[in-house]
């Protein structure tokens, strides 16, 4: 979902020099990814009345105003950085317009949009469910995507969040960890409780195997 890292340090390079046309280029790279991620976490409520694509571009302007300071001082990837903008600004948007009801920034709206069901999101439903099943008929992967979305609507918000990040942002597990503010095996070992107890609420057996272990906690699954 996020742009290559290489290609973005060597804009930053660029932007550190004062190469504008650097900084233009790494603020457009980054802005579908960005809509992306804001897309998943803004409410119904929120989303009737502001588009998305508002709140990248406050997103970017912001990021632009604070980019020499984030050269200077980066304490990790850019991309991780940027999303971090952008889940601050949701968390206030949502705390200006629902103050009242003082709900999570992920209760209103399907933290999933189906718009964003990638490969990496089916074939993790398939992995939890019937392994028998194969998403090459198009029912049977309504049926993967619907009963998958329909258990992860039910988990509770660090689980959702780090399945989000995992298959949606396609996040590798030290990304995960960074953003989280956690080592990477304290995110490998939520990520594996977090689908255990997806795989639980799809109806499957509670136990992982090893493989499933490893690749949680593994620098670059």
């Amino acid at each position: 979902m996020w742009p290559d890292t290489n290609e973005t340090q060597e804009l930053l390079h660029n932007a550190k020099r004062g190469d504008e046309s650097a900084i233009n280029e790494l603020m457009d790279r980054h802005r579908q990814s960005l809509r992306q991620m804001i897309q998943l976490r803004m409410d119904r409520a929120l989303s009737q009345r502001v588009d998305a694509s508002d709140v990248v571009q406050d997103v970017l302007l912001e990021a632009n105003r604070r980019l020499s300071d984030y050269i200077n001082n980066a304490e990790m990837p850019f991309h991780l950085w940027l999303r971090q903008l952008a889940k601050d600004r949701i968390i206030d948007m949502h705390r200006r317009h629902r103050v009242a009801q003082k709900r999570s920034v992920d209760r209103e709206r399907p933290l999933v949009a189906r718009e964003f069901a990638d490969r990496s999101s089916i074939d993790l439903a398939q992995h939890l469910l019937d392994r028998e099943l194969t998403p090459a008929a198009a029912n049977i992967r309504r049926e993967l995507e619907q009963r998958f979305f329909a258990a992860l609507e039910q988990t509770n918000d660090e689980d959702r969040e780090i399945i989000i990040m995992r298959h949606c942002e396609q996040l590798s597990n030290s990304e995960v960890a960074i953003a989280l503010g956690m080592t990477p095996p304290a995110a490998g070992m939520r990520y594996l409780r977090a689908i255990r107890r997806l795989r639980a609420l799809l109806g499957e057996n509670n136990s992982t195997g090893e493989t499933e272990f490893n690749d949680a906690t593994s620098p670059n699954p």
